[in-house]
Order: C-alpha cells, then structure tokens, then sequence
C-alpha cells in the first residue's frame, strides 16, 4: 500500500513538474526554396534555450499543424530560416487567428524569404528580403538596449554572417529596431541577374520588434551559419525575442 502510494506522488509530483514550464512554443522550419544547413543547429540550440530557460518547444515541419485546435496551445510561433510559400490559405488564417488573439511570433534570418505573396505576413515581418552579398565580417551596433537579451549584448561588437539587405518596411515608423549593421564595415555591393544590392543608408537594420495585428513580432536577421546557435551572445538575443513575443514581458 505505501508503496503505492508513494508511486503514485512521484507520478503527480512529475506531472506538476512538467506543467511548471514557463509557456510553450512551436519551432517551424519548413522551406519550400533554399533549405539552411544550419537549421538543425539552431533546431538544437532553441532546445537547448528551452532546457536552460524553462519552457516547453515542439518542433514541426509539417504544417498540418497550423490549425487553431493546436495553435491554441502555443504562446509563440518561431520561423527559424523557413523559406518560400509555406502555408497554404487555411492554415494562414489559422495562424492569422493566433496572433490577434494576443499570441507571439519570432522570425529568425529566413524568415524574411518566406511568403512573399502573404500581405498580412510581410507586414508581421517589417521588411522581406532583397538580397545578400558573400558571407563577411561587420560590426554590429545595438541601437536600443531596452529589450529582453540585449543587457550583456555589446554595444559594439564584430560579427560574421550572410548580411541581408531589405526591401523598403511596410511601415518604418512602426519597427522598433535593436540592432543595426555598420555598411561602412563591409561590401554590400552585389548583383544577382536584375537584382542588385548597393546596401540600405545609414540605418541598416538587423534585429526589430514591433506590435502587430492584436499580437507581438521579433525578428533577427543574424543566424545563417550552424556555430552562431552555440554563441552565447546570440542566444540571449534569441531568448530575449522569444520571451517577449510569448510573455509581452521585459520592457520596461
């Protein structure tokens, strides 16, 4: 009898651990164009993240399950380097549906390659991919410090990654950017057949948030090459995106 009784305990004291996580979070990495190979890296490291910091992560590249029966579950829903049209029309109503009920959205680098012909979406994202230049070293800037993972983030800090230069925001006044890149660090100057990149100006983003839709979105344009997944720096960025787009906590 106390044997079974103590079975049982052990068995509840489980489960409360289990339903102690923080929030629960879907990690989406379907591509219908260029596949990452780092997405199994940044699949590890968004699970290694969800050991140290507490919260629970699903990871689907089927997306059946973008109805709402099972995005209700979720806080969040991460694009970690998805690529192309994705969703189908029922499905993107379903996660339409999901952000306005006060849901979050993190977009990690390919992201913005993702459904261009979704308005809704591309005005989550801020701004759609144009074009990039050789994988090269630049220096990062960070532009606002109020905002979850950027307390130990440099001020300045020099950087390698593919850097995506972006179409024109849907609405610049509306993105609040983090972090910047410094043109002046790198080329930006390439040609893809019709398609050319001369760099953005003087404001170079990388990194924004804004509110959108009834809901939350983050974005990094950081996260093409597999070791950045295992950068400290990068992944208390990556947190700090991914626990205001679940929680709207930690700006002050």
């Amino acid at each position: 009898m106390l044997k079974k009784s103590l079975a049982l305990l052990f068995v509840i004291f489980t489960a409360a651990c289990a339903n102690a996580q923080q929030f629960k979070v879907l990690l989406f990495t379907k591509t219908a164009g260029f596949h990452h190979q780092s997405i199994h890296e940044g699949v590890d490291g968004v699970r290694n993240l969800a050991a140290r910091h507490n919260f629970t992560v699903d990871w689907q590249e089927n997306a059946s399950v973008f109805n709402e029966k099972q995005l209700k579950d979720y806080a969040a829903v991460i694009f970690l380097n998805t690529t192309g049209d994705i969703l189908n029309e029922e499905q993107q109503a379903a996660f339409e549906k999901f952000i306005q009920s006060g849901k979050g959205w993190v977009g990690i680098h390919a992201a913005a390659d993702t459904e261009y012909e979704w308005p809704w979406y591309t005005k989550m994202v801020g701004m759609m991919f144009k074009i990039h230049p050789a994988q090269q070293t630049a220096f990062l800037d960070v532009v606002d410090s109020n905002f979850p993972g950027l307390e130990r983030f440099p001020k300045r800090m020099l950087w390698t990654d593919e850097w995506y230069e972006y179409q024109k925001p849907y609405k610049s006044n509306d993105l609040k950017f983090l972090i910047t890149l410094d043109e002046k660090t790198y080329d930006a100057k390439t040609k893809w057949g019709e398609n050319e990149g001369k760099g953005m100006g003087d404001v170079h983003p990388m990194a924004w948030y804004h509110k959108y839709d009834g809901g939350r979105a983050f974005y990094t344009g950081l996260g093409h090459i597999g070791l950045v997944y295992s950068d400290q720096s990068f992944l208390d960025h990556l947190y700090g995106g991914i626990y205001w787009a679940a929680t709207g906590k930690g700006i002050k």
